[in-house]
């Protein structure tokens, strides 16, 4: 099958099409706002040029600005989700076991997170979930009396007794991670959710979105505590 020669396109062409459509750049106005024509004057600047120039750039910081209110919608939108997600998998558990589970498993396929670990500050040790409750006298506590004082959640890399005692046998793996306290009047805990990429939980993260997590994780938890009892 023969195809069309193409035709090399030069600056002759360019310029004999324009002479036979004077009115192309009337019907693309916008393509003006990307072309610098050089004007008779020399090095003065009109005031029409000036006036073009000024319209170029707040046109662009516009255009910067609306892209950067689109991201930010769209990164709403997907918190949002994420949120009804980890509500959703809270509401179905009828035991605590089934709250554990599903927490681990909604942080890992919704938040991208590698390792999950809880600990209830609570004598509880016939618990069948493996160090799941601390005791309040626990030494290793000290380590996050920053965050269970403060009650605000603090992200970066771990120090390696924190680590340890969070993550057990993966300490060496976790490096980054969220360390989300839960402090409530029928509850005290820790959250924290880990990652091997280490710019995955980083120092300068909010926090508003890490406490609304603890708000609805901790709530379901003195629920399902109280069946227990």
């Amino acid at each position: 099958m023969s195809s069309e020669p193409k035709v090399l396109l030069t600056e002759a062409l360019v310029k004999a099409y324009l002479q036979e459509h004077p009115e192309f750049f009337q019907n693309h106005l916008d393509l003006l706002e990307k072309m610098h024509i050089p004007h008779p004057s020399g090095n003065a600047i009109s005031l029409i040029s000036k006036q073009l120039e000024i319209f170029r750039a707040k046109h662009q910081e516009q255009e910067n600005q609306l892209t950067a209110l689109i991201d930010i919608a769209r990164e709403n939108d997907a918190s949002f989700n994420r949120m009804h997600e980890l509500t959703l998998a809270m509401l179905e558990a009828n035991t605590l076991e089934d709250a554990v589970a599903n927490l681990s498993e909604v942080l890992a396929e919704c938040f991208f997170t590698d390792f999950v670990s809880i600990k209830i500050i609570k004598e509880q040790p016939l618990s069948p979930i493996s160090n799941l409750f601390v005791g309040a006298d626990d030494a290793n506590l000290k380590h996050f009396s920053n965050e269970l004082t403060t009650n605000q959640p603090k992200c970066g890399r771990p120090t390696l007794a924190q680590a340890r005692f969070l993550f057990g046998d993966v300490a060496a793996e976790v490096r980054s991670c969220a360390i989300i306290p839960m402090v409530f009047t029928q509850l005290d805990g820790l959250l924290a959710i880990g990652s091997r990429d280490e710019s995955r939980f980083h120092y300068s993260m909010g926090s508003i979105f890490l406490t609304q997590m603890s708000e609805i994780i901790g709530t379901r938890f003195i629920s399902l505590l109280h069946q227990t009892d």
